[in-house]
């Protein structure tokens, strides 16, 4: 299950979100040809701009709490975050303005890689990736637009299913399996940073009650009903048949 697309058109072109994208990809290009050809080189790579805990808590190489949100570990991990980054970030960006949300983002970012440091502080393992930061924003999310409507593609045997769930529904299971992984995990093991997540979603969702109490707090959600303040955009639920690759 994973969300495809939301019903929540935004009003003005979100110039921010499309550059963060595009930074995103184009920095990956630039250094994925290390992943196959040049592994030492890759180490390097990792030491010079992702961040580990155990540095930041040592006080050293803090530029790295903003440059490791813009490096991913693989395809799945760029493409997951960017289609996040893409249905929730428009919105934001929509709401708050280009400059404001850029700083929002950031911040968010960086206040996830502390959610992974006080959980771990002398880990050396190296973190990157957007996720942080797109966990700020959809904490924002969930805070203005608890009920828009979210897209959710469930895989069955042989087809796709679409649902539109309200967004308090997708985030607030996503929020929750962060958290019970971060207490489950294996935080020495390495793997996925759930605690970085679980702290850009909750920076988010904090950061944007003043921006929520100016707009009207619950009277906002009251005029709109917990939906965007304009109309929805209207998608057909539909099942797509799977088509069974050749040998």
């Amino acid at each position: 299950m994973f969300p495809i697309r939301d019903h929540n058109p935004s009003e003005r072109t979100p110039y921010v979100t499309y550059a963060l994208l595009a930074a995103n990809i184009l920095i990956f290009l630039s250094y994925w040809p290390l992943q196959t050809n040049n592994p030492n080189d890759l180490g390097a790579f990792w030491d010079a701009w992702a961040m580990r805990p155990v540095e930041i808590s040592q006080g050293i190489d803090l530029h790295t709490l903003v440059t490791s949100m813009f490096l991913h570990g693989g395809w799945m991990h760029l493409a997951g975050n960017m289609l996040f980054l893409y249905i929730f970030g428009d919105n934001l960006e929509d709401q708050l303005g280009h400059v404001p949300f850029l700083l929002f983002y950031l911040v968010c970012g960086v206040l996830a890689d502390f959610g992974q440091i006080l959980a771990d502080p002398n880990s050396p393992i190296p973190n990157v990736g957007a996720s942080g930061a797109i966990a700020g924003v959809m904490g924002g999310y969930l805070l203005l637009f608890p009920k828009a409507k979210v897209d959710i593609i469930i895989i069955f045997i042989v087809f796709f299913k679409i649902f539109p769930i309200p967004a308090w529904v997708m985030l607030g299971l996503w929020m929750a399996f962060q958290l019970f992984n971060g207490i489950t995990a294996d935080i020495a093991g390495g793997g996925v940073a759930y605690w970085a997540h679980a702290g850009g979603f909750i920076a988010g969702f904090v950061i944007l009650i003043p921006f929520w109490l100016r707009r009207g707090g619950q009277a906002f959600w009251q005029q709109t009903e917990g939906h965007p303040p304009h109309p929805d955009a209207k998608y057909s639920p539909s099942t797509i048949p799977v088509i069974p690759r050749r040998k």
